[in-house]
C-alpha cells in the first residue's frame, strides 16, 4: 500500500479497538463514521477493511486499516478513512 497512516497502533487495547471497529464495517453497510477531528463521513462500505502492518520512517512497526466508503450521492467518489482515527460508527442502512 502506498498510503501511510497518521498513526500506527501497537498496544493490545488499541488493536482490540481496531478489530471491534472493523467487525462493525460489513461489506455494503451504509454508515456514518466520526473521525477524531470531529469530521463525519457517510457512505457505503465498499469492502470490510483489513488490519495491516505498517512501519514508520524510524522502523517502528504497528497496525492500522484503511476504510473505503463510496459516497452516497455519487458512488464513483470514494472517501478513505483510517480506522484508527474513527471515534464512532453509526450504521444507517445497507445497500
Amino acid at each position: 500500500m502506498s498510503q501511510t497512516p497518521p498513526r500506527i497502533h501497537v498496544e493490545r487495547a488499541e488493536l482490540d479497538a481496531l478489530e471491534r471497529s472493523i467487525r462493525l464495517l460489513d461489506d455494503e453497510a451504509i454508515v456514518q463514521v466520526t473521525i477524531a477531528d470531529g469530521t463525519q463521513v457517510e457512505g457505503v462500505v465498499s469492502a470490510r477493511p483489513a488490519l495491516e502492518v505498517f512501519r514508520t520512517a524510524d522502523g517502528a512497526e504497528g497496525h492500522n486499516a484503511l476504510l473505503r466508503l463510496d459516497d452516497l450521492e455519487d458512488p464513483a467518489v470514494p472517501h478513505y478513512v483510517w480506522v484508527g482515527e474513527i471515534t464512532a460508527i453509526d450504521r444507517i442502512g445497507s445497500a
